[in-house]
């Protein structure tokens, strides 16, 4: 398997102190583990080899997967090695966690076409060269399985009734579990010996709500080759308010494909988040030493806006790179009027190439296009209807003017070829005019 070469950072690494478990103590990834004292003598010790799994459900992972990630990201740098995990034949039963009801099926070729960009989406954040870590597929070894034999074997460790009282499990008993989705802890934990017997592997991280799969796993590794491993979960990502984050302004899920969402939107999901979660995500989604956090975080008003904007910054680089974060750094300034809030100015907005761009055909321009349609064509509202009532709220403009229902643009409107509409105060694009 190949893997995207990720951007390059000029910015050295910061240097790991007081080991590798007491980072992920004190960064907040710690939410669950199952032998705290024993994991924390063996990142000690030596080198320990962990895994993550990642079903490619979709083209891209989304910031929620990205807590888990930057927690491997952490130990790698303290010189561990990582297991990224693709889930090609655990996607096809389906992780019934979280979920109301079944997954859609998905056929192979999605799966695979899913995989192939995830795996250039992780190596942004970890080295998965030879040597370095590894990037596998468990479809390599539970697509060609015996279900006899897997049962006898392996079947026979897990009990039933353990099973039904997991949550994700439980949960499900009213609104109805397929036997296909039953089959689905039995499955991961099978991922972890597999990892363990290729790889040595004796950690496995996740979310905190497969914290019932991670522990079936270490107990399979104990029954079957009478060897310890640990289970770890880092915390969900919520606001203080206990709301799952992970959404634009806008409503749109915040992924880290840069066509699912740019890099522009990206850092604008950072900068505009609450001011109570600031230093939390600091210690999640940067480098950053924890003093410096300390320090940013430390004030109100424009001082807690810039952390704000170190935040946004410093996790668009590692996703996107530097350029890409200094663009969309840029356009942001350019939307805003800066830091100093200043006067906004039409010719930076047209430069500003990280907005998310629209493109707009020039002959429409001709006659004169209604904002109606204009917020419709923008992707700024689903209907005219829904037009309507942005614009009688006040929350539309074009060009930083407030729109009216008379407002009409055409050619004149333009600047350096394009119009930059507005909905709300967050939601920008440039209609870019085709030749």
């Amino acid at each position: 398997m190949t893997t995207a070469t990720p951007p390059q950072s000029s910015r050295p690494a910061p240097t790991m102190s007081g080991g590798a478990f007491e980072t992920l103590r004190e960064r907040g990834f710690l939410y669950q583990c199952s032998d705290e004292a024993g994991l924390a003598q063996a990142l000690a010790r030596g080198p320990v080899t962990y895994y993550v799994g990642f079903d490619p459900t979709a083209p891209s992972l989304h910031i929620g997967h990205l807590l888990p990630v930057m927690a491997m990201a952490h130990l790698q740098r303290a010189g561990h090695k990582p297991i990224a995990l693709v889930g090609g034949g655990t996607t096809m039963v389906g992780d019934p966690t979280g979920r109301t009801s079944a997954r859609p099926i998905l056929t192979r070729e999605e799966i695979e076409a899913n995989a192939i960009r995830i795996r250039g989406q992780l190596a942004h954040f970890l080295d998965l060269s030879a040597g370095q870590g590894f990037l596998v597929d468990n479809a390599d070894w539970l697509l060609p399985l015996n279900y006899i034999a897997f049962l006898r074997d392996y079947g026979r460790h897990f009990s039933v009734n353990e099973m039904l009282r997991a949550e994700a499990y439980r949960a499900r008993l009213e609104t109805g579990l397929s036997f296909l989705e039953f089959n689905y802890m039995l499955l991961q934990a099978y991922d972890f010996l597999e990892a363990f017997r290729r790889h040595g592997c004796t950690v496995q991280l996740g979310g905190s709500d497969q914290w019932s799969n991670i522990l079936a796993g270490a107990d399979l590794i104990r029954r079957v080759e009478g060897a310890t491993a640990f289970a770890l979960t880092t915390p969900l990502l919520l606001t203080q308010s206990g709301e799952k984050m992970g959404k634009t302004a806008g409503g749109e899920r915040v992924w880290l494909d840069r066509s699912e969402t740019s890099p522009y939107a990206y850092y604008q999901f950072w900068v505009n988040c609450d001011d109570a979660d600031v230093e939390r995500l600091l210690r999640f989604f940067t480098y950053l030493a924890l003093d410096e956090i300390r320090d940013l975080v430390s004030t109100t008003g424009e001082g807690l806006r810039k952390a704000k904007r170190r935040l946004a910054f410093e996790a668009t680089a590692l996703l996107h790179g530097e350029a890409d974060a200094e663009a969309a750094r840029d356009a942001a300034q350019a939307l805003f009027g800066g830091a100093d809030g200043g006067q906004v100015s039409l010719e930076a907005l047209a430069r500003a190439g990280s907005i998310p761009a629209v493109p707009l055909d020039g002959n429409r321009l001709e006659a004169g296009i209604g904002i109606l349609d204009l917020l419709v064509l923008a992707g700024l509202a689903e209907s005219k209807g829904a037009a309507r009532r942005l614009v009688e709220g006040g929350g539309a403009t074009v060009n930083e003017t407030r729109a009216t229902m008379t407002t009409t643009v055409g050619r004149g409107d333009l600047h350096d070829g394009v119009l930059i509409v507005r909905a709300g105060k967050k939601r920008h694009v440039r209609l870019a005019v085709n030749p």
